[in-house]
């Protein structure tokens, strides 16, 4: 995520982190300056941190990475990444990368990033998970890619209320068609259909699908989307979309 002005501000840690390090690299190399960048971390599933290791501007001397994730009970995000990152399941420790990383732990809370606000409140999941709301330049991201919903797919936590509230643009887990929800219903993720509730309930403006199962093809999810975008024509969501690798979105633009 880009915000003039501000370092790179990156959500969460996974495999994409590898292509976004090589991206990131070709400006860094014609300025000869090391890596300055933020990151918001929602959980620490492996498919939301297996990318650190591998994120290739923190080989870097001087490069620094301040990762903003959540707290975890009776140890750090320093002390969990530590331990990942180590062998035998990595081949080196965590303390041998040239560029620094400094964790910082949070609760539902609000903290400023630069001229960034960022609002983090706790989401249903599977472990310690968090939602952030993003505020710069009078736009507002949200984002929710990990969200169990409820059995009866219509309640939503105050937090994550407040978390969308008018927000323009909310990216959030619909992994699962209503049938596979239906089998999976304690993994830890939606539906489009609740993504677009929770979505209508806050007085959002855009809705991103997003978290797409891996056993999806490109047309199960256009057809996910299409049946969300029927939805919300007949509610308030100006837009549905869903994520794309490569896809480039501007808030705020005229």
């Amino acid at each position: 995520m880009d915000v003039d002005g501000e370092p790179p501000l990156i959500l969460d840690l996974g495999t994409g982190l590898r292509a976004l390090g090589d991206h990131l690299n070709v400006e860094l190399q014609e300025s000869g300056l090391p890596l300055r960048a933020n990151a918001l971390l929602t959980h620490l599933h492996f498919d939301h941190v297996l990318g650190l290791p591998f994120f290739a501007p923190m080989r870097d001397p001087g490069a620094i990475l301040d990762v903003y994730g959540p707290s975890q009970a009776g140890s750090t995000l320093k002390d969990t990444f530590e331990a990942i990152v180590q062998p035998p399941f990595f081949p080196i420790h965590f303390a041998d990368f040239r560029g620094e990383t400094c964790f910082h732990d949070l609760d539902d809370s609000g903290i400023g990033i630069g001229a960034i606000k960022v609002t983090a409140r706790s989401v249903p999941h599977i472990g310690h998970t968090l939602g952030y709301r993003i505020e710069a330049n009078g736009s507002s991201l949200v984002y929710i890619p990990d969200h169990q919903a409820p059995l009866d797919r219509w309640t939503v936590t105050q937090g994550v209320l407040e978390l969308c509230d008018g927000a323009d643009m909310v990216i959030h887990d619909a992994q699962y068609t209503e049938e596979e929800y239906a089998a999976l219903s304690d993994w830890g993720h939606s539906t489009p259909t609740y993504a677009l509730h929770v979505a209508k309930e806050a007085g959002a403006r855009q809705l991103t699908l997003f978290h797409h199962d891996p056993s999806h093809t490109d047309r199960e999810i256009d057809k996910m989307l299409s049946h969300s975008s029927r939805l919300a024509s007949e509610c308030s969501v100006v837009e549905v979309t869903a994520a794309a690798e490569g896809t480039t979105v501007e808030l705020g633009a005229a």
